[in-house]
């Protein structure tokens, strides 16, 4: 099932890179302990975007093409406009239990939000949070509860909401209503049986799969970035791995790019824990070509 495909550096030097987005012919990441955002044509031109002192995450775009940008640990939601100036855009501290996470945007404006619900790099233990809805005038809505660490999150063509839970080793499936809220909630894919404590280390070591940064594809599948086993998976609806790429080193999100669609992007690195990851520039955004185009937001 593993796939032998030829993966390149895109770019090196970096800390921890997260949530890479293809937008208008640039790849966007977040960079968490240099607190940057950079954009790259992919070819060796890199640009600081924007600077976000309490660390970025989850990246999207309005409508109007400005970007948005989840600032981690004051659990605010930041837009930026054409000359680059940052502002609120909404403030979720009265709706969340831990540090925002990802996000994705919808062809309305609306972001969907994830947030750790427990501190993960200070040891306490797990705990299921929620996810969150902010509007485009800013009105913050909690939209979904009991989430295994709500993570990567794609839209499927359709109206589909798809959830990575990495501490519940599944992908979590809604329907988007007209007013934006989440309905007919279903496993979309399980990997395995969910942990049956809330140690984290002892979580890590019964997970099959981490799923943590996703990206979905034009036949439905969805990319899937394991972050405990060194790999990206393509997953079909119900569970099907269809193909397993080996990276090498630890795989933290996944997004599909380029000219045609058909570039794989990924936010590498020899693990994820803060200690390890602030002092050190070893993160890595590498690319492999893959057969089946992008699809869905993001």
């Amino acid at each position: 099932m593993a796939q032998e495909r030829e993966l390149t550096v895109i770019l090196d030097g970096w800390s921890y890179l997260e949530c890479p987005r293809w937008h208008d012919g640039r790849l966007w990441v977040s960079d968490f302990y240099t607190e940057k955002v950079v954009s790259t044509d992919t070819e060796g031109d890199v640009a600081v975007v924007a600077e976000v002192p309490a660390q970025p995450s989850g990246l999207g775009f309005l409508p109007d093409g400005r970007a948005l940008i989840v600032s981690m640990r004051d659990h605010r939601l930041l837009v930026r406009d054409d000359s680059g100036e940052l502002a609120e855009h909404a403030d979720l501290s009265g709706a969340v239990t831990g540090v925002l996470n990802d996000m994705v945007v919808d062809e309305h404006g609306r972001a969907y939000v994830g947030n750790f619900g427990f501190d993960l790099m200070g040891g306490e233990p797990l705990r299921d949070t929620t996810l969150t809805r902010v509007d485009p005038d800013g009105t913050v809505t909690t939209v979904a509860t009991d989430l295994g660490f709500p993570n990567g999150m794609v839209i499927l063509p359709g109206g589909v909401l798809v959830v990575a839970e990495t501490f519940a080793g599944r992908l979590t499936a809604f329907d988007i209503t007209d007013d934006g809220g989440l309905d007919r909630r279903r496993t979309w894919a399980a990997f395995g049986e969910p942990p049956r404590t809330t140690d984290v280390g002892e979580a890590v070591g019964q997970l099959e799969v981490a799923p943590d940064g996703i990206c979905a594809d034009a036949e439905g599948a969805i990319w899937v970035a394991d972050a405990l086993h060194h790999r990206v998976l393509r997953v079909r609806e119900g569970g099907e791995v269809a193909e397993e790429i080996a990276a090498g080193t630890g795989v933290f999100a996944c997004m599909l790019g380029g000219a045609d669609g058909r570039t794989l992007f990924l936010c590498a690195a020899p693990s994820f824990p803060e200690h390890e990851r602030r002092p050190v520039r070893e993160a890595q955004l590498l690319a492999v070509r893959v057969d089946v185009p992008h699809a869905g937001l993001p």
